[in-house]
């Protein structure tokens, strides 16, 4: 892959926020069953205690994608999202550490780490890994900065529902309000190391495919926890 370059990723970031438009993710059965009620908090708190296993995971992938790279400029950008996932060096602002944090405000014992993984997270963190360690770069690259872009909205659909049920009260919520934003950025980072492939009919497909299978990958996570 290139080098680093200071084009804009705007068009990257319309092409991703269309696919996750078009996926319907924020409308799959998970996301309606949260918003309209039905959804009861000892199945909301289930379905996020196996989240976190997803969250524990995530920097990992990246992990893989920053060994694959042979340019150390290109590297950074991943490198520094890596730190903000480990909460700048702060082991109280792993994102891990804030999620168990936002488990607990939900119930006092949902941080437990007795809790085991279920297949469907271990399905997605296996896909994403794979995507990431063994196929092409771009594909990765572009897989996990649309699950970023994804969980942006997500994060803020999740927060405001909490909010809106009653389980935490506003302006105590930790974790999802921070990621609304964070995330969003996280996103941006990754699209801007395609921009130059973007451009390229011949590698825009292999972009185009990881963006793709980002979405499939998280909205079918999202319909596996609904079970």
């Amino acid at each position: 892959m290139n080098d680093t370059t200071n084009e804009s990723p705007v068009a990257l970031v319309e092409r991703a926020s269309a696919i996750v438009t078009a996926s319907g993710i924020l409308e799959n059965p998970y996301f309606r069953a949260l918003r309209s009620g039905e959804m009861t908090l000892p199945v909301f708190l289930k379905s996020q205690q196996q989240f976190y296993f997803a969250v524990d995971y995530f920097s990992r992938p990246m992990s893989a994608l920053v060994m694959r790279m042979d340019c150390p400029r290109r590297r950074l950008s991943i490198l520094e999202n890596i730190v903000e996932e480990h909460g700048g060096f702060e082991p109280n602002r792993f994102h891990e550490t804030t999620f168990r944090a936002f488990l607990e405000q939900l119930s006092p014992s949902a941080g437990s780490r007795d809790i085991e993984m279920r297949p469907p997270v271990h399905a997605f963190n296996t896909a994403i890994m794979s995507a990431c360690s063994q196929g092409e770069l771009a594909v990765g690259i572009a897989c996990l900065g649309v699950i970023e872009y994804a969980f942006a909205e997500i994060s803020s659909a999740i927060g405001q529902a909490v909010i809106d049920r009653g389980w935490v009260p506003e302006g105590k919520l930790v974790h999802y309000s921070v990621h609304a934003e964070l995330d969003k950025k996280h996103a941006a980072e990754f699209f801007e190391l395609l921009v130059t492939e973007w451009a390229d009919a011949k590698t825009r497909r292999s972009i185009e495919q990881g963006l793709q299978l980002g979405v499939y990958l998280f909205d079918r996570l999202y319909r596996d926890l609904t079970n």
